[in-house]
């Protein structure tokens, strides 16, 4: 039975439809005796119909009614009932399809105008409506089992989908872990010994000491360097998940400042009814010019004016020359074009560059967006 089955779904559509109308030709030819030419071309149309059951299903079973009038014919109105059950989602259509079979059939062409036996006419019209209900069922059927095999494979498809969600999670939160602590143990042990070093080159009064102290500072310079490529790359592999921590807005901008041990004079303040990504982008702003100044200009003083418009708001950071030689530590060299592409994703603008007297300035303009 299954072979048969798999053969049977192997068939071309077009070989499946020739086999419907054979079917129906050779029921027809079963109880044909001597029929006139209305009755020939009708029962023709019926079969020929079942060649567009599949577009247009509901044509081809009326296109078996009038057959049905002047002559007893069941598989070409069977097949295209099928049909119809099967493709249409309409329930109210079927039912009156089945009735239109079983009233074709119970009251043949021409009519009669006698009573005639009205109790057998209607046990013979519940008959017909009970055979008529059989394809209809039968084509719910298949069409609940196809419906139930698509929502299975989507299931399946959703599982396999998820599955490989949940492997990505899992791969990226291992690796953000290992960003997270690579960055925080061995990054800040390697810059101690950098910072260690260079102070022993300077102040050792042996030459053969500073020379041990300049090649162990240029040892960790370059590891860090490294490092840092390291973190990067397991950062950005793990970006898919990201963390819980809140994100900071300008309320904790003094908190930042007095943690930076920088001496720094704020002048200006922003709008009210800022919105929070707003307020992000010039935290991070301030946040990374900070930064660059402790790592490029050591003791330098720092100004951050914010100005704004009706629409725009503007944060400038600006620090003075350096007053001491900067230790060479690596950047990443990626926190400008950070902020730059923050600025454009809220329709702003960033701009960076040195003075005119030799410290630096960071701006960014963005557009006021409320909450």
């Amino acid at each position: 039975m299954n072979g048969f089955v798999r053969l049977w779904r192997r068939l071309p559509p077009f070989v499946i439809d020739l086999l419907a109308v054979a079917v129906a030709v050779a029921d027809a030819l079963i109880y044909a005796g001597d029929v006139d030419p209305l009755t020939l071309v009708l029962t023709a149309v019926a079969c020929g119909g079942l060649l567009v059951r599949r577009r247009l299903p509901l044509l081809a079973f009326i296109l078996t009614l009038p057959s049905n009038l002047v002559q007893n014919l069941l598989a070409a109105p069977m097949i295209a009932l099928f049909t119809l059950s099967r493709l249409s989602r309409r329930r109210w259509l079927l039912a009156a399809c089945a009735g239109a079979f079983a009233v074709s059939t119970v009251f043949p062409w021409p009519f009669s105008s006698d009573g005639g036996d009205q109790f057998g006419t209607a046990v013979y019209f519940v008959y017909q409506l009970a055979t008529a209900a059989a394809p209809v069922f039968l084509g719910q059927l298949v069409q609940a089992r196809e419906d139930l095999a698509k929502r299975l494979a989507e299931i399946e498809e959703a599982r396999e989908h998820e599955r490989e969600l949940y492997a990505q999670s899992v791969l990226a939160r291992e690796r953000a872990q290992l960003a997270r602590e690579m960055h925080d143990v061995v990054s800040h042990q390697v810059s101690l010994i950098a910072v260690q070093a260079a102070a022993l080159q300077v102040a050792s009064p042996s030459a053969e000491a500073r020379e041990a102290g300049g090649t162990i500072r240029r040892l960790s310079v370059t590891t860090l360097d490294e490092l840092r490529s390291m973190v990067a790359v397991l950062r950005v592999a793990g970006s898919s998940s990201p963390g819980l921590a809140p994100q900071p807005t300008m309320s904790d901008l003094r908190s930042l400042i007095e943690t930076s041990g920088i001496r720094v004079e704020v002048r200006g303040e922003l709008p009210d009814g800022v919105g929070a990504p707003v307020q992000r982008a010039l935290y991070r702003t301030v946040q990374e010019a900070l930064t660059n100044v402790r790592k490029h200009a050591p003791d330098a003083a720092v100004t951050i004016d914010f100005a704004s418009t009706a629409t725009t708001v503007t944060v400038s950071v600006t620090n003075t020359r350096a007053t001491r030689p900067a230790l060479a530590l690596p950047g990443a060299g990626v926190g400008l074009i950070g902020l730059k592409e923050r600025a454009e994703l809220l329709g702003g603008g960033f701009e960076s560059g040195a003075t005119a007297q030799g410290g630096f300035r960071v701006r960014m303009t963005v557009p006021i967006v409320a909450d």
